[in-house]
C-alpha cells in the first residue's frame, strides 16, 4: 500500500531523522508531540504537528488511542514508531493496521515472536542459529529458575522476556543470590514492560556485544553487516562501531548468514537488528535477542555501507521490494558513533536538563551529527537523556578515531552538561584505540577512574 502522509509516533533526534528520510521520498510529515515538546526541533520541522497529551509518556507517546486519533484527525496514511516507546509493541502495530493504516515495521506476529526474548531464542534454535545456553523458554516461578540455573551452571543471567534497554536483568554468581535477584528482575520487568516474565542464560564474562543489521520486505532479507557495541554503561550502549573489530572474515560471514537465516524464517519486514554475544577466546557467537525496529546506532551502518536504512524502511512499508541484493552491500572503511547525552559524567552521570545557551554542531568530511538540539532549546527532564549522536567515517579505524577526536573538539553545547568529555577521554584511551574491550570494560574503567579521583 503506497502512502504519502506519514505520522511519526516518536520524538527527539529519531523523529528528525525519520522526517528527513520521508521528505526525500516526497512524503508529508505529521509530528505528534507532548506538551513538553511543543518547541522541539521535530515539531518545528514537520509539515503538520499535533499535541497528543501531557509530558508524561504514558499519557502521550505511549497512548495508543491518542496517537490513532491524531492519525485520523490529520489524515495520516502510515505511522513510523521510531525506537523506544511503542516501536516494539505488537498491540500497537495491530491497532495501526486495524485502523486501515500502514505500520512502518514488522507485522504484529513477528514482533510478538521476536520481541519476546524466550520465544526469539526458540525461533533461533529452530533456524539453526546458536544461542547462549539457557532455560527452555520462560521460567514459571522461582522453583523452575533454581532448577534451570543448576542445570546451566553459575554464573547465570536472569533476563526479562519482554522489552530491552538493560532493564529486568540480573547477574547471579551463586545459588545463594538467585531468589532475591529473581524477585528484583521480575518486579523491574513488570514496571518497565508490564510483563514480569523471565528466562535464564549462561553468563559469559568478558564477551563482546556484536549485532547484525538486517533489512527485509516480508519475502526476502539481507544483512548490512555488523556493529561492535561493547562499550556500555549499565547495559546501555555508549559508543558503537562498524564493522566489528574482532571478527575474522569467516566468522563475519557465518554470523551475518545466521542473522539473515533467522530474519527470513520469520518473514521479517523492515529494518531489524539481531544481537549476539561474541567470545574472543573461542571465536564463537551466540544469539541473544532481536530488536524489531530501527536502532539508535543505525547511522554507523549507514556510514559504513552507504545504505539509507530509514528510507528503505519507508519504501518497504509502502509495498516496494528491497532495493538491494546482498551482493550490492559492501563495507566501506570504518565508522564510529559517540552517543551524546544530557548527563554530567563528573557527577556520576546526573541528568542535566535545561536551556541550551549556545550550540555548534561539528562538520567537515565524513562527519554527521544527528540531534534534536538548537540554540535556545529547553531540554526536558521527562525523557531519555540522549540529545545527539556524533558519527564519523574514514577509510581506516585509525583515521576514524582521529576524525572523532577532531569532531568532538568542534562540538559546542553550553547551558547543560553533556557526556562529550567522556568521549574525549575514550578516544585517547589506549585500550579503546586498540579495540581491547568487552561489555564490562567501560564499567570497570569508570570505577577505576572514580577510585583514582577519590584517593
Amino acid at each position: 500500500m503506497a502512502f504519502s502522509r506519514l505520522l511519526i509516533a516518536n520524538r527527539g533526534e529519531i523523529a528528525v531523522r525519520i522526517q528527513r528520510a520521508a521528505r526525500e521520498l516526497g512524503m508529508t510529515t505529521i509530528q505528534v508531540y507532548s506538551a513538553a515538546d511543543e518547541d522541539s526541533l521535530a515539531v518545528k520541522m514537520a509539515d503538520k504537528a499535533i499535541n497528543i497529551g501531557p509530558p508524561h509518556a504514558a499519557k502521550s507517546y505511549l497512548n495508543i488511542a491518542a496517537i490513532l486519533e491524531a492519525a485520523e484527525t490529520t489524515g495520516a496514511e502510515a505511522i513510523h514508531p521510531g525506537y523506544g516507546f511503542l516501536s516494539e509493541n505488537a498491540d500497537f502495530a495491530e491497532a495501526v493496521e486495524a485502523a486501515g493504516l500502514v505500520f512502518v515495521g514488522p507485522t504484529a506476529s513477528t514482533i510478538r515472536t521476536m520481541g519476546d526474548k524466550a520465544a526469539a531464542r526458540a525461533a533461533a534454535e529452530k533456524a539453526g542459529v546458536p544461542v547462549v545456553p539457557g532455560s527452555a523458554g520462560r521460567v514459571a516461578d522461582f522453583a523452575q529458575a533454581r532448577a534451570a540455573a543448576a542445570e546451566i551452571g553459575y554464573s547465570v543471567m536472569i533476563k526479562a522476556s519482554a522489552g530491552g534497554g538493560g532493564r529486568g536483568i540480573r547477574v547471579v554468581e551463586s545459588a545463594e543470590g538467585l531468589e532475591a535477584a529473581f524477585d528484583q528482575a521480575g518486579a523491574e520487568a513488570k514496571a518497565a514492560f508490564g510483563d514480569s516474565g523471565l528466562y535464564l542464560e549462561k553468563f559469559i564474562a568478558r564477551a563482546r556485544h556484536v549485532e547484525v543489521q538486517v533489512l527485509g520486505d516480508g519475502r526476502d532479507a539481507i544483512h548490512c553487516y555488523e556493529r561492535e557495541c561493547s562499550l556500555q554503561r549499565r547495559r546501555q550502549k555508549v559508543w558503537e562501531e562498524a564493522p566489528a573489530l574482532a571478527l575474522k572474515p569467516n566468522v563475519r560471514e557465518a554470523l551475518c548468514a545466521c542473522a539473515v537465516r533467522l530474519a527470513k524464517s520469520v518473514a521479517y519486514r523492515g529494518a531489524g537488528t539481531l544481537e549476539f554475544l561474541y567470545d574472543d577466546a573461542t571465536e564463537r557467537f551466540y544469539f541473544i535477542e532481536m530488536n524489531t525496529r530501527i536502532q539508535v546506532e543505525h547511522p554507523v551502518t549507514e556510514m559504513a555501507t552507504g545504505v539509507d536504512l530509514v528510507r528503505e524502511m519507508l519504501r518497504v512499508a509502502a509495498g516496494a521490494p528491497l532495493a538491494y541484493t546482498q551482493s550490492a552491500i559492501r563495507l566501506r572503511g570504518h565508522a564510529i558513533e559517540a552517543r551524546i547525552n544530557a548527563e554530567d559524567p563528573a557527577q556520576n552521570f546526573r541528568p542535566s536538563p535545561g536551556t541550551v545557551s549556545d550550540y555548534r554542531a561539528p562538520g567537515g568530511a565524513g562527519t554527521r551529527f544527528d540531534t534534536l538540539l538548537y540554540q535556545g532549546y529547553q531540554v526536558p527532564p521527562f525523557y531519555d537523556s540522549l540529545i545527539g549522536k556524533l558519527i564519523v567515517w574514514d577509510e581506516t579505524r585509525e583515521a576514524a578515531l582521529a576524525r572523532m577526536r577532531r569532531a568532538l573538539t568542534e562540538l559546542i553545547v553550553e547551558g547543560i552538561a553533556t557526556t562529550a568529555p567522556l568521549h574525549q577521554e575514550l578516544v585517547e584511551d589506549e585500550a579503546v584505540r586498540a579495540g581491547a574491550f568487552h561489555t564490562r570494560w567501560l564499567e570497570d574503567w569508570l570505577s577505576s577512574r572514580q577510585r583514582r579521583a577519590a584517593s
